[in-house]
């Protein structure tokens, strides 16, 4: 079984040890460097490039916010798990725009660590509950307030757009192959369309950027 090799970024050396011990309890991770503040980090993620990095917002140096912004311009292949004693809109937003793939609370436990870990691996999004409300009433209320010129189906295919919904609820590739009668495999192409054709590189991008055109909305979701 090839290990997920996971880069930990925390300027608290017990909140490194206490994550490294949570995850190299799991015979599929692996945790292969840490980082105290947000230089060293971008510059681990480059050398080592782990196929993810959990990531804290307030870091010496580099805050979380820059570091995630430069590892994804420098190498977009690694995933950036937030993990935040903080949701304010400032971080939540920047962190997101920034290209992170999940946001987590520290008041997590270590088995949703794990799941989420797994999921951002797979190119799923995670995000904590009231960080996902964050994200859907600021971007619900931006698509409602003006007409989008470009409209959805300009953009995807129409199949692409009933995948992009399916996102936006949550579902897993599994689960959206199921709800379309499609492989897993097929899903995973429409998904890699989506991505290359919105620019974005994770689930999380990709809606939000469904939500601010307005392509999506609250109702989607529910």
């Amino acid at each position: 079984m090839r290990k997920i090799k996971i880069l930990i970024a925390d300027d608290h050396a017990f909140v490194r040890e206490g994550t490294r011990r949570i995850l190299e309890q799991e015979p599929d991770l692996e945790v292969v460097a840490e980082a105290g503040d947000g230089e060293e980090t971008v510059e681990l993620a480059c050398s080592l490039v782990p196929d993810v990095a959990i990531i804290d917002v307030a870091m010496p140096k580099v805050d979380g916010i820059e570091a995630t912004r430069q590892i994804k311009a420098l190498c977009p292949a690694v995933a950036v798990l937030v993990l935040s004693a903080y949701d304010d809109d400032q971080f939540v937003f920047g962190l997101l725009e920034a290209g992170a793939a999940g946001y987590l609370l520290k008041s997590v436990r270590g088995h949703e660590i794990v799941d989420a870990i797994r999921a951002v691996y797979a190119g799923e999004s995670v995000l904590h509950p009231s960080v996902a409300r964050k994200v859907l009433n600021r971007f619900a209320g931006v698509s409602s307030s003006k007409l989008r010129e470009r409209k959805s189906l300009d953009v995807l295919t129409e199949r692409e757009m009933e995948v992009l919904k399916l996102v936006t609820k949550g579902l897993s590739n599994k689960d959206i192959a199921e709800e379309l009668c499609l492989s897993i495999r097929t899903v995973q192409g429409h998904l890699a369309n989506i991505f290359n054709k919105l620019r974005v590189g994770s689930r999380t991008e990709a809606v939000v950027h469904a939500l601010r055109e307005g392509w999506v909305t609250l109702d989607d979701v529910s």
